[in-house]
């Protein structure tokens, strides 16, 4: 089985902790453990780095962990605690001089469509950022680290001009990224990786949660079907949503991820999109199970 690593950029909620203006004892914690941002991984697989998701603190969180590339973007769902930071790929676009890879299900990609219209217009405002959207459903996929169709080439007052990649191996000008890097040739070495969708429900919206190799990530849950266990089973880490103590309208409680971990059976299982209504890091660790604990900002598993 493939093996991956999983970094957690964000674990709060879509207000993170602190919440603006709010000062109970877990939003006024000194403890770095009780900082949260808005829910995201970063996955290391096949030489490849995956993130999930990308929301409004999305700039700060691949300058925190220091990432200087994504081969793919996958969104679990089109909130904007999980979308409202793609406008930020437009580093990479400059940088790398590659579009943004992004997987998502058809009903988001209409969202973002109508969320970023300037980013799909025909006549594109110079700098708009660059995405290749690939459609994805609940059946497996694969992420090829030799997918780029295009390159992006700058032009200043003008904006990108695409070059086909095959143009450049059937002999063609090879273009320039910022940083020097020339031609499709820096996937060297990356192997192709293989994620498993795992359909769930938020609330009434369809999500899905992905497993790589022996770690899944299940955020922004409430329920999971039957058939998807089977999808779940013989993994070392399992992370799954959880906001507070009793029911949530499209959260799993605290009772209810505890019970779904136990149901998964992984060897180890971690909480994530944790908000204020919950203890603190430390108190909260002291009453779980040692096979079950909160995650917290910049743990790395796997």
């Amino acid at each position: 089985m493939e093996k991956a690593r999983l970094t957690f950029l964000g674990t709060g909620t879509s207000q993170g902790i602190p919440m603006i203006g709010c000062r109970c004892s877990v939003c006024s914690s000194a403890d770095p453990m009780d900082k949260r941002l808005r829910s995201s991984v970063l996955v290391e697989c096949g030489g490849q780095n995956i993130l999930v998701d990308a929301g409004p603190d999305f700039r700060y969180q691949m300058l925190r962990a220091g990432v200087i590339h994504l081969d793919a973007i996958l969104l679990t769902h089109n909130h904007k605690d999980h979308t409202g930071g793609l406008d930020d790929v437009r580093a990479f676009n400059f940088i790398e001089g590659l579009p943004a890879e992004i997987y998502c299900e058809r009903y988001v990609e209409e969202s973002l469509r109508n969320e970023y219209s300037y980013a799909f217009a025909e006549k594109k405002y110079p700098g708009a950022p660059e995405w290749h959207i690939h459609r994805i459903d609940g059946k497996p996929f694969t992420i090829f680290p030799d997918g780029h169709r295009e390159r992006l080439v700058w032009v200043s007052g003008k904006g990108y001009e695409h070059v086909s990649c095959r143009d450049e191996e059937a002999g063609g000008q090879p273009s320039e990224s910022h940083d020097g890097d020339s031609g499709c040739d820096r996937d060297a070495g990356k192997r192709p990786v293989t994620v498993i969708p795992i359909r769930g429900m938020h609330g009434s919206l369809p999500v899905l949660g992905y497993r790589f190799g022996d770690i899944a990530y299940c955020t922004d849950m409430n329920y999971i079907a039957e058939s998807e266990f089977s999808k779940l089973q013989g993994l070392e880490h399992f992370v799954i949503n959880c906001v507070k103590r009793g029911k949530h309208q499209s959260h799993f409680s605290l009772e209810e991820a505890i019970g779904t971990a136990r149901r998964v059976g992984a060897r180890h299982s971690w909480l994530t999109h944790l908000s204020h209504r919950l203890p603190c890091y430390r108190e909260l660790c002291a009453e779980l199970p040692e096979d079950i604990l909160p995650a917290y900002d910049g743990l790395v598993i796997g």
